[in-house]
Parts: structure tokens; sequence; C-alpha cells
């Protein structure tokens, strides 16, 4: 058993023993989403590295931090790949509701797409709140996990072949666009992450360059911290505090183990 693999599995806390199957993939999602944070602290603290899977393995597994979703997606592949599964990681682009366009940064979202039984499923662990804690089969079925729906048409946009699409539960009456990518355009190699990571940390336009953010989700919803805001949804209902720097320490350290 190699080293990520053991590293990963005692994360998540996964026994060393148990086989991972596309059985079971759901319970590693779930456990990846409830145990390493979605953050940006090595981007604003201006200590990143050079993506390797030996940077990966000791900021993540090693080191117990967190990352965005060009570190997190990456060493689940590298775990998965460990146990034995097709998969490859994908470029995708992000769209923003809000703004009602597709990110400026372009196609800088990170994911995994699994392929089962001749098959496509996306998988994605780097997504903040947003995560579908189950493989999203690349036919349109929808599939449900405790935080909302999802599904992945096949529909052609600027980005590529395919649109996720999802409902979540705390906010989402509608189907909402999450994201577009080209499922034909996949890389295996962890250092090609490197341009995705150069843009994140220099674009004007990224939401990851400027002030720290934190999510992670919980067994009964998920928790956001920003530095002024700390964010909880307990059984659908938001609970938003608002901090000073003192405070931010304090739940960084209790609540994320930053």
């Amino acid at each position: 058993m190699n080293n990520v693999n053991i590293l990963f599995r005692r994360r998540i806390g996964i026994p060393d023993h148990e086989v991972i199957t596309f059985k079971n993939i759901d319970k590693v999602l779930e456990n990846t989403a409830k145990t390493i944070p979605f953050e940006n602290l090595c981007i604003i603290e201006n200590r990143t590295a050079e993506i390797t899977n030996e940077s990966l393995t000791s900021k993540i597994l090693e080191q117990n931090e967190g990352g965005i979703c060009y570190e997190l997606n990456a060493i689940l592949n590298l775990f998965l790949i460990g146990n034995n599964f097709n998969t490859t990681l994908i470029r995708c682009v992000v769209y923003d509701p809000l703004k009602q366009q597709w990110s400026a940064t372009g196609n800088t979202h990170v994911a995994n797409l699994i392929t089962h039984n001749g098959q496509d499923y996306l998988v994605d662990t780097g997504f903040g709140g947003n995560l579908p804690l189950k493989p999203v089969p690349l036919n349109g079925e929808r599939v449900e996990s405790s935080n909302g729906e999802f599904r992945a048409v096949r529909e052609e946009s600027e980005h590529g072949d395919y649109i996720l699409y999802m409902k979540l539960k705390r906010k989402d009456k509608d189907w909402e666009k999450g994201y577009a990518f080209n499922s034909a355009k996949r890389f295996t190699k962890i250092t090609d992450l490197n341009e995705v990571q150069k843009i994140i940390i220099e674009h004007p336009e990224s939401a990851f360059n400027k002030k720290p953010v934190m999510t992670k989700l919980t067994d009964k919803g998920n928790m956001s911290l920003t530095e002024s805001s700390f964010t909880g949804w307990v059984d659908g209902i938001m609970k938003k505090e608002k901090i000073d720097e003192k405070r931010f320490n304090e739940i960084r350290k209790e609540n994320f183990n930053l």
C-alpha cells in the first residue's frame, strides 16, 4: 500500500484494510468533505509551492492542511489511482450566478472524471460547499446526496460539451449552473496544475487571492469562515456571526484545525 493511500485513509478515517470500490466511493467523498477543508490560506499567506505529488502529500496529508480545488481533487486523484480506479483530471469553468456569466479566470476549476463499466462519472471534492457527495454520471441522470441534487448534462457551451447543474438544499429552488467542462480534454500530470495555480494566485478577478475563505461540510450541514463572518448551516437553518481578527483565529483553529 503506497504512502498516499495510507496517509489519505488515516486523514479521512478509513481503515487501511478496507477495500475501496465504486460502490463505497460515496463514503470516501463524504469523509473527505467533512475532514479536509476547502481553504486558500497558502495563497493569502504567500507560501504556495510548486505542485507535485510530494508537495501535495506533504501539505494535505502530513501537515493536515486543506486546499482549493486543484489541490483537493489532485490528492483525491492520487488516492483513487492507488486504489485501481480509472480516473483523470479535467479543467472546468465555474458559472457566477450573481454576474450571470462564466468566470473571468477561465478553466481554473479542477475535478476528476472516473470511468466505471464504460460510463464516465464526475467526481469532485473541491467545489466548496457545493459538493456532489456521489459520482455524477455524464448521462444527465440526477443524483442526490445530503447537501442537494446534481446532474451533468451534455450541453454545448463556449467551454465544453457538459455542464454540471445543482440544486442545493439550503438555497436553490431551481437547477443552477455549477460549471462547464470539456470531457475530451483530460490530463494526468499533476504538474500541469501549476498553470492553474499561477492564474488563481495572479488573476485580478480570482476569488481566492484577496481574502481568506474556509469551508467544510459537517454532519448536519456546512460551515464557512471569512475574515469578517462565520456562517454555519445546521439542518437547513443558517446562523451567521460577525467576527473580528481574534475570533477569526479562534474559529480557524477550533473548527478547521488550521
